[in-house]
C-alpha cells in the first residue's frame, strides 16, 4: 500500500497536489473538468476585506515558456467569498486553503478574523501585496515587514498560516527566516517573477500595467533553487510553486525539500494537469517500490 498523504502544519492532505492561487478561481470554474475530491487541497484565489477591481486591461500576455499576468488580485471580497465560494467548496472531500491579500496589516487581519470560525483548514498569506502605508513596497520584500505582518496575523488566526514568499528579493532565505521568526506555520514559494513584454508593431507595452508576474515552465529552475535554499534555511514545511506541469516536476520539488506542490499556469493549458500529476506520482512510487512519499522529501544529493 502506497502512502501519498502529507502533513502541512498539522493538517493532513490525501496527496501533495493542489492548485496555485489565482489559477483555479475557487474551483467552480473547473468543476466538471476535474474531480475536486481527487486533490490534496484547493487553494482559492486571493480574498480581500473589500472587493478589488484589479488592474485595467489588457492584463494577460503569453510569453515564451509561460505567461505574464497583471490581474491585480481582482476579487469580490470576503463577504461574497463566504456566502458563495466557501459554500461551494464545502461539498467536496478536500482541504480548503484560503489565500489572503491586503494593502495593510489591518486589511489582512480583517479577513483572517472573518474566516476564524469558517470551515477553512489553512490560510495562505500573500505578502507580495504592496504595503500602502510604507510607500507601496511589498510586505514580502523587507524582512522586518515580513516578520511583523506574520506575527500580527499569527496572533489573530485560528487556522495555521502559510506565508507565500516573493522571489523578487535579494535572498529568499532571509525572507523565510523572517517569516519563521514571526510564527509562520508553513511557507509557499515562489510567487511570480516581475517581467514585461512589448508589442513591436504598436510600440506599446503588452500589459496596461506595463509589468506583470511571470509564471509557467520558464520560472521552474528559479523556483526549484529557491525551494532548495529555503528548505536548508528553515524548519518549516514548504509548498513548492513555479512551473510545475507534471509528476516529474512535482517530484523534483519534493526531492528539493517541498512537502507539497501547487500547480498554476499549467491549469490554463490543461485542466487535467493536477489529476495527471497525482496519477504520475502514484505510478512513480509503485515503480520505485517506495511505500511513503514522505521518505523522498529533501533527499536530493
Amino acid at each position: 500500500m502506497i502512502n501519498t498523504k502529507v502533513n502541512i502544519a498539522g493538517v493532513e492532505l490525501k496527496n501533495p497536489v493542489m492548485p496555485a492561487s489565482g489559477t483555479f478561481g475557487s474551483g467552480k470554474e473547473f468543476c466538471g473538468l476535474i474531480d475536486l475530491n481527487r486533490l490534496g487541497a484547493v487553494v482559492t484565489k486571493g480574498v480581500s476585506n473589500i472587493p478589488w477591481e484589479g488592474n485595467p486591461t489588457p492584463r494577460i500576455a503569453e510569453t515564451y515558456g509561460g505567461m505574464l499576468n497583471a490581474i491585480g488580485l481582482q476579487n469580490p471580497g470576503i463577504d461574497t467569498f463566504i456566502e458563495r465560494d466557501l459554500v461551494f467548496l464545502k461539498q467536496f472531500d478536500t482541504k480548503i486553503i484560503v489565500n489572503v491579500v491586503g494593502k495593510s496589516i489591518s486589511d489582512y487581519i480583517e479577513v483572517v478574523e472573518r474566516l476564524g470560525d469558517e470551515a477553512v483548514d489553512l490560510l495562505e498569506i500573500n505578502i507580495s501585496c504592496p504595503n500602502v502605508k510604507e510607500g507601496g513596497i511589498a510586505f514580502g520584500q523587507n524582512p522586518a515587514s515580513a516578520m511583523e505582518i506574520t506575527s500580527e496575523i499569527k496572533k489573530k488566526a485560528k487556522q495555521p498560516i502559510i506565508i507565500k514568499l516573493s522571489p523578487n528579493v535579494t535572498d529568499i532565505r532571509e525572507m523565510a527566516k523572517a517569516a519563521e521568526c514571526g510564527g509562520a506555520d508553513a511557507l509557499s514559494l515562489i510567487n511570480t517573477l516581475i517581467g514585461t513584454k512589448i508589442d513591436i508593431h504598436t510600440g506599446r507595452f503588452a500589459l496596461a500595467n506595463r509589468t506583470g508576474g511571470l509564471s509557467g515552465p520558464a520560472i521552474k529552475p528559479v523556483a526549484l533553487n529557491m525551494v532548495y535554499q529555503t528548505a536548508n534555511a528553515v524548519k518549516l514545511p514548504i509548498i513548492g510553486v513555479g512551473g510545475i506541469r507534471n509528476a516529474e516536476d512535482a517530484l523534483e520539488f519534493i526531492l528539493a525539500g517541498a512537502t507539497a506542490v501547487e500547480v498554476g499556469t499549467s491549469n490554463f493549458v490543461n485542466p487535467a494537469s493536477m489529476e495527471k500529476c497525482i496519477e504520475g506520482i502514484e505510478r512513480f512510487l509503485e515503480k520505485k517500490g517506495i511505500s511513503d512519499i514522505n521518505s523522498l522529501i529533501g533527499t536530493v544529493c
